[in-house]
């Protein structure tokens, strides 16, 4: 076992839950993920840390994603624990195992920096959403400053190995847009206490904008 896959399967995954689940960033949970209704499917659902969020009387289904099998591990044993009857499966979001037009919410929260093709990814995620569905999303990525986007460009090569392949330097609302959805923000900025240079976030609401 090399140091790197000891590190991806041991370090990794709680030091991405530990970030993920600060206080700041589960107060812009707190915001997105209630909205979630119907037939759900959570990208990047390892870790768990969205499952309190969510309106149980809102939700018919509820499915989700993630490569990682050890934060599947803790996905599973929160959702069990909640009475959540859940189908988490292992998978990626450039190739998601579910049929065409099958969620009436597709919730992505902090994974778009880290998928190996974000094109790919939120094609598929549009995909599985039904005609009138959403995709709930909340994302940090590229400032808006040229300032800060330097330093972030500068870090990212660095960063990435450390933090599961996160990137710094992603787009995000134009990323949506771009993949042939329209998007309405629900807000954007820096995070409270964070270092600018990952502290960019955004998150909304995406619909198809097309068939």
């Amino acid at each position: 076992m090399g140091l790197k896959h000891w590190y991806d399967r041991n370090i990794m995954p709680r030091l991405v839950t530990s970030a993920c689940g600060q206080k700041a960033i589960s107060r812009l949970r707190a915001g997105v993920i209630p909205l979630a209704e119907g037939s759900v499917l959570e990208i990047g659902c390892g870790g768990g840390l969205n499952q309190r969020f969510y309106e149980r009387g809102r939700i018919k289904s509820f499915s989700g994603i993630d490569p990682s099998p050890e934060l599947l591990e803790g996905a599973r044993r929160i959702a069990g624990e909640r009475g959540l009857q859940a189908d988490l499966r292992e998978g990626v979001a450039e190739d998601i195992p579910f049929p065409t037009s099958s969620f009436d919410t597709v919730v992505c929260t902090y994974t778009l920096c880290s998928v190996d093709d974000p094109t790919r990814a939120i094609a598929e995620m549009r995909r599985v959403l039904k005609p009138d569905g959403k995709l709930l999303f909340l994302e940090h990525g590229r400032a808006p400053e040229d300032s800060v986007a330097r330093w972030q460009r500068r870090i990212e090569p660095v960063w990435k190995p450390l933090a599961g392949g996160c990137h710094l330097t992603r787009p995000i609302g134009g990323s949506l847009r771009a993949a042939g959805l329209s998007v309405e923000p629900l807000g954007q900025g820096y995070l409270p206490k964070a270092p600018r240079f990952m502290g960019w976030m955004e998150w909304g609401i995406a619909r198809k904008s097309g068939p």
